[in-house]
């Protein structure tokens, strides 16, 4: 269940202090402030879906109560400086959405130094985001912006890998719909940070024939004849497992073919039989260490699904100055 702001032990109003110059914009429905939702939206992210989710996690960091620790042993009118640091190399993803945290708990205005863009590659030791509030504010959002953050660079850092081992070669890697419920689009703005491209985002963007649909329809040809009646302006996007589909597939007008647990030299065969009629997408146990050989095979696409479901975290963590 989503909370609303009224039902949280939230700060009725947040915001940037003159620190991160932040304008007077309108035209957005959110607690956020407009200069920092104007940020967000300009990196393809909803504010008010991000203000939801920041939200959310909140809730469940507080559960209904108060941060006991913070409130037990910091002053109330304590202010301090926090630096959210890098301790390990990688590529961060996730600083604004972190500071919309932060943003949601602040009972005073803070202030707000940015150091580097998500996307960035950055190094150990680094640090990304400086944030100048009230230290129990500050205690309060570190673990809710650091999950979200870490989380996310760690997305993107393991599609940095993905992206730099298929250079040169043409091939793009891409995500699929594997991704935390609830999370889905800040989880492929990630994969966005780290050099991948998003594939579709639901179920009504684009269509995957796959073997349960071919099963369904009588087969592969016959699926995709019969998407392609339902919905002739919509991408749609074939799954074949053998050599042999192929041909009937793009008899049929298929524009993009899924080869699923293709080997390489399979992917090989497929490519020259296709000979440029319709884009390739290679998907099924890809590994890091197989990506510039299959990239190389001359396929336009591979969708790695662990890029959204088994990313380890980018460990970032949260220093308070002395």
């Amino acid at each position: 269940m989503t909370h609303s702001h009224e039902e949280l032990p939230l700060a009725d109003q947040g915001g940037c202090g003159d620190g991160c110059a932040c304008g007077d914009g309108e035209g957005y429905e959110t607690g956020l402030d407009p200069q920092l939702a104007e940020l967000l939206e300009a990196a393809g992210l909803d504010p008010i879906e991000v203000e939801d989710v920041a939200t959310l996690a909140l809730a469940e960091d507080l559960a209904g109560g108060e941060d006991v620790t913070s409130v037990a042993t910091v002053p109330a009118e304590a202010v301090a400086t926090a630096d959210f640091t890098a301790r390990s190399a990688g590529v961060v993803a996730g600083l604004r959405i972190a500071e919309a945290v932060v943003s949601l708990v602040c009972e005073e205005e803070f202030e707000v130094e940015r150091h580097v863009e998500d996307g960035d590659r950055v190094e150990a030791g680094q640090v990304l985001l400086s944030i100048r509030s009230r230290t129990r504010d500050l205690l309060t959002a570190e673990r809710s912006a650091l999950n979200l953050l870490c989380h996310l660079s760690g997305i993107a850092t393991a599609t940095r890998a993905w992206a730099d081992a298929l250079e040169g070669t043409g091939a793009v890697v891409r995500d699929t719909r594997k991704t935390t419920p609830g999370l889905r689009a800040l989880e492929k703005f990630a994969v966005r940070c780290g050099g991948g491209a998003n594939h579709r985002m639901a179920l009504s963007d684009a269509a995957l024939v796959k073997d349960n649909h071919v099963i369904a329809a009588g087969g592969v040809a016959e699926a995709f004849r019969a998407v392609r009646a339902a919905y002739p302006d919509l991408t749609v996007e074939v799954e074949v497992d053998t050599l042999e589909q192929i041909p009937p597939v793009l008899e049929a007008g298929a524009e993009l073919i899924l080869l699923d647990n293709f080997s390489v030299e399979q992917l090989k065969e497929a490519v020259a039989l296709v000979a440029g009629r319709a884009r390739l997408e290679a998907s099924g146990g890809l590994t890091l260490a197989d990506a510039r050989a299959v990239g190389e095979t001359g396929v336009d696409f591979i969708a790695v699904g662990e890029l959204t479901h088994s990313s380890p975290i980018l460990d970032i963590g949260l220093d308070l100055r002395a």
